[in-house]
């Protein structure tokens, strides 16, 4: 389906405070100027470029996609990580950095060489269908964020709202220095160091490190082995009621880099652990162990923080 873009946009921003009508615009077409149908439309046809006559994505079939690949290979975590790698690089003293796809781009200036980065190739290589099939004319920046919103949904997590209008890197020229992710080895002073770079605070360094709730450490991609928790697939509060309840004792991996592991073979880093020994971040961890409806709600907005990082004039669908 195409639309004129002068046509959407009369759609969308129609005054609503009429009732239910219809009218005639000299082109003959039909227009519904109720509210909630305005809404269901825009939530489902976006326009994500303007003049003459735009495609549509359809958001809707989008988020379907989504989640069929999740539900057919337990991928979520790792989309998860995508989004918040691609996001994590901005700095917010000169606005560098942030969700902008530049992992797309091979050669080994391109962030997706990071150290950090590992692993997420198969991530990309995963979305890469859907993103041809059902959402071409989305940005990369737009698309993986929308994918790891869905993933913290399909495992159990809460809504997230979704805005679009992120602009991709035009070129591997774009990509920032490597070293602006947190390091798994590293504790409270680097963790500030890392997330007030890009205007977050000590709230939000425990709540999204709260997303260490799915996932597992893989000793070929990071040198560290093992899940959080019992449930890797499952968005809980399993984290911060691990981190208080569980005994920690240090080890080394196979290739010698310093964890925590408990009785069950469960594994926390010293990034972890160190949210323990700071009471600024302690007196978070033992809120959201004990509420995990606090926990969704805060990660829902932190999370939207951190996914919007350096971006601006986005628009809710």
């Amino acid at each position: 389906m195409k639309i004129s873009y002068d046509l959407l946009f009369f759609l969308t921003t129609i005054s609503i405070n009429f009732s239910l009508s219809f009218s005639k615009l000299s082109s003959g077409v039909s227009v519904v100027t109720s509210p909630s149908f305005l809404h269901r439309r825009h939530q489902q046809l976006f326009v994500l470029r303007a003049g003459g006559d735009v495609p549509q994505t359809d958001i809707s079939a989008v988020r379907k996609s989504l989640a069929d690949l999740i539900q057919e290979k337990n991928c979520g975590p790792i989309l998860i990580r995508l989004a918040w790698h691609d996001a994590g690089t901005f700095q917010k003293s000169d606005h560098t950095g942030g969700p902008r796809g530049c992992m797309r781009f091979e050669g080994k200036e391109s962030e997706a060489c990071f150290g950090a980065n590992n692993g997420l190739d198969i991530a990309r290589s995963l979305l890469q269908p859907i993103k041809e099939k059902v959402a071409p004319n989305m940005s990369y920046a737009d698309f993986w964020v929308l994918a790891s919103i869905v993933a913290i949904k399909e495992m159990g997590g809460p809504d997230v709202k979704f805005r679009i209008g992120r602009k991709d890197a035009s070129s591997i020229d774009e990509s920032v220095a490597e070293g602006r992710h947190p390091d798994a080895d590293k504790g409270c002073d680097h963790l500030r160091n890392v997330f007030h770079r890009m205007g977050l605070t000590d709230k939000d360094i425990v709540i999204l490190s709260g997303a260490h709730t799915v996932g597992r450490c893989h000793l070929d991609r990071s040198g560290f082995d093992g899940a959080w928790t019992e449930d890797p697939h499952k968005f809980d509060n399993s984290y911060y009621v691990d981190m208080l309840n569980k005994e920690w004792k240090e080890t080394t991996t196979n290739v010698g880099n310093p964890q925590f592991n408990s009785n069950d073979e469960k594994m926390m880093l010293i990034s972890d652990l160190a949210l323990l020994s700071d009471e600024n971040f302690r007196v978070y961890v033992e809120k959201y162990a004990e509420d995990e409806q606090a926990f969704f709600d805060d990660f829902s907005e932190s999370y939207q923080k951190l996914i919007e990082l350096g971006c601006s004039d986005l628009q809710e669908v």
